[in-house]
C-alpha cells in the first residue's frame, strides 16, 4: 500500500528545500487502518458529515428492500463481467495514483488530464478505478441516477414526483464509470428524441446517451485529444451548466449531466484545445519507468493476471479493502476539514505570480489539498498538502511558451517555494 500515495516526483522536488522542520512528503504510513492510530473512533464516528445539502422540496424516501433471488442476480453479473486489473496492484505511477484518488474523495475537484507516453498504464489505472467507487443514493429505476436529495441532479421527472408529495423507491449502488468511445455519434452521447412518437402521439420519446448515464459519476475518454470537435463542444457546453440539453425538430429535452470527467492521452499524438483542457481539475503526467527492477515486476505481475485472473484478483482483496475503506472514511471526514486564510492568500498569491487566467486554479488548489488532509485523517491542510497538488492543480493552467524548456511543473514549483517561504 506505500505505493499508492507515494512521494510524487514535484513534491520530491521540495523535500530538498528547508521550507520547514517537516518534509514535503505523502507517505501512506499515516494512513494505517489500525484501531487507535489515524483513522481512529473520531474518524469512523460521523463527526466530519457536516452541512448536507438539503433539498428545497420535502422529499419523502422510501429505501427499497432487495430481494435474495435480486442479490444473487447481481453478484453472477459482477463475476461474469471483465476482470479489472486491480487498482492496488500498479506499479509505480504515484502522481496519477494520487489525482484519481483525490477526484473520487472530492468529485467536485473537476476530473483529470493524465497525459504520458504510451504503455505506461494510463487506460489500465482509470479502469482499475471501479472497484474503488463508493456507493451513491440513488432513484430506483431512473436513468438519470437523480439524487433524492438534491434538486440539482433530479431529473424532472423524479422531481415532478416529489413536488406531488410521491414516495420515491430509493437503492443504493456504485458510481458509474461511462467509456465515451472516439467514434461516438452526437445522437449517442448527448441521447435522442423519437420523432415519429413525438409527432403522431404527442409524448416527448426521449432515449437517455453515455451523458445522462454518467451523471453523477465518471466519463472516461481515452486518447482525448483525437476526439472529434463536435463532442468537443458536447463535452464543454455539459462540464460547463452541469445539464445535458437536447434540441431536435423544436423539441427540448433537458437532464442533469454533472460528471468527473478524466481523460488520458500521448502528447505525441496532438495537443489538447485549450477550452477543454481548463474543464480538467488536475493534470498528471506520466512517464515510462526507467528502473529494471520495477518493469521487471510490472511485467511478472502482468503475466500473473493475464494467467489467471480471478486469483490475481484474490490476493489483492485485503489491500483492496483497504483502500476502499480509507476512501469511504476521507470522504465523510472531508467537510470537516480546514484550510487557513493565510494558506489560502498565498495560494492565490501563487496563481496570481504565475498568471494563470481565471480562479478555477485557485478553487481546485484548495479543494485538492483538502481531499489530501482528509485522506490522512487530519482536519486542518498543511503547506506539505499544498506543495503536493498545487503542480498538478496548475501546471495546465499556464500559458505555454514555445521557448521554454523547463517543466511547467517544475515553474510552479519554484513560485510556491517562492510564496511561502
Amino acid at each position: 500500500m506505500a505505493s499508492v500515495l507515494g512521494s510524487c516526483s514535484t513534491a520530491a522536488t521540495l523535500a530538498s528545500r528547508p521550507l520547514s522542520s517537516r518534509t514535503y512528503r505523502t507517505s501512506i504510513a499515516s494512513l494505517s487502518l489500525t484501531p487507535g492510530k489515524s483513522f481512529g473512533r473520531k474518524f469512523y464516528g460521523g463527526i466530519g458529515i457536516h452541512g448536507k445539502k438539503r433539498s428545497q422540496f420535502h422529499v419523502t424516501n422510501v429505501a427499497t428492500e432487495i430481494s435474495p433471488s435480486e442479490q444473487a442476480k447481481r453478484v453472477a453479473a459482477k463475476e461474469n463481467q471483465r476482470p479489472v486489473y486491480p487498482f492496488a496492484a500498479i506499479v509505480g505511477q504515484d502522481e496519477m495514483k494520487l489525482c484519481l484518488l483525490l477526484n473520487v474523495i472530492d468529485p467536485k475537484i473537476g476530473g483529470v488530464m493524465i497525459m504520458g507516453d504510451r504503455g505506461t498504464g494510463k487506460s489500465t489505472t482509470v479502469r482499475s478505478l471501479v472497484d474503488l467507487l463508493p456507493e451513491i443514493k440513488v432513484v430506483s429505476g431512473d436513468p438519470y441516477n437523480s439524487d433524492p436529495e438534491d434538486p440539482e441532479s433530479m431529473g424532472a421527472e423524479v422531481r415532478e414526483s416529489i413536488v406531488k408529495g410521491e414516495q420515491l423507491p430509493v437503492i443504493k449502488t456504485k458510481i458509474n464509470m461511462v467509456d465515451l468511445p472516439l467514434g461516438a455519434t452526437e445522437d449517442r452521447v448527448c441521447g435522442t428524441i423519437d420523432i415519429e412518437k413525438a409527432l403522431t402521439e404527442g409524448v416527448k420519446a426521449f432515449e437517455p446517451g453515455l451523458l445522462a448515464k454518467a451523471n453523477r459519476g465518471i466519463l472516461y475518454v481515452d486518447e482525448v485529444n483525437l476526439l472529434d470537435d463536435h463532442l468537443v463542444d458536447v463535452l464543454l457546453d455539459s462540464a460547463a451548466s452541469g445539464w445535458n440539453t437536447v434540441e431536435r425538430e423544436g423539441i427540448s429535452i433537458s437532464h442533469p449531466a454533472r460528471f468527473i470527467l478524466i481523460g488520458s492521452g500521448n502528447p505525441e499524438e496532438g495537443e489538447l484545445r485549450p477550452q477543454l483542457l481548463d474543464r480538467f481539475g488536475m493534470h498528471a503526467q506520466v512517464g515510462t519507468v526507467r528502473d529494471a527492477e520495477l518493469r521487471v515486476k510490472i511485467v511478472e505481475e502482468r503475466a500473473r493476471f493475464d494467467k489467471n485472473p480471478k486469483e490475481f484478483r484474490v490476493s489483492y482483496e485485503a489491500e483492496q479493502e483497504k483502500l476502499q475503506e480509507q476512501i469511504g472514511a476521507a470522504r465523510s471526514y472531508l467537510p470537516s476539514v480546514q484550510i487557513d486564510q493565510d494558506l489560502k492568500v498565498k495560494i492565490s498569491k501563487v496563481c496570481a505570480e504565475l498568471n494563470v487566467d481565471g480562479l478555477r486554479g485557485d478553487i481546485v488548489t484548495n479543494r485538492a489539498a483538502k481531499a489530501l488532509a482528509a485522506l490522512k485523517g487530519r482536519d486542518k491542510v498543511t503547506p506539505e498538502d499544498i506543495a503536493t497538488v498545487i503542480p498538478n492543480c496548475l501546471r495546465h493552467r499556464l500559458r505555454k511558451d514555445p521557448l521554454e524548456s523547463i517543466d511547467s511543473g517544475l515553474l510552479v514549483i519554484e513560485k510556491f517555494y517562492e510564496v511561502f517561504s
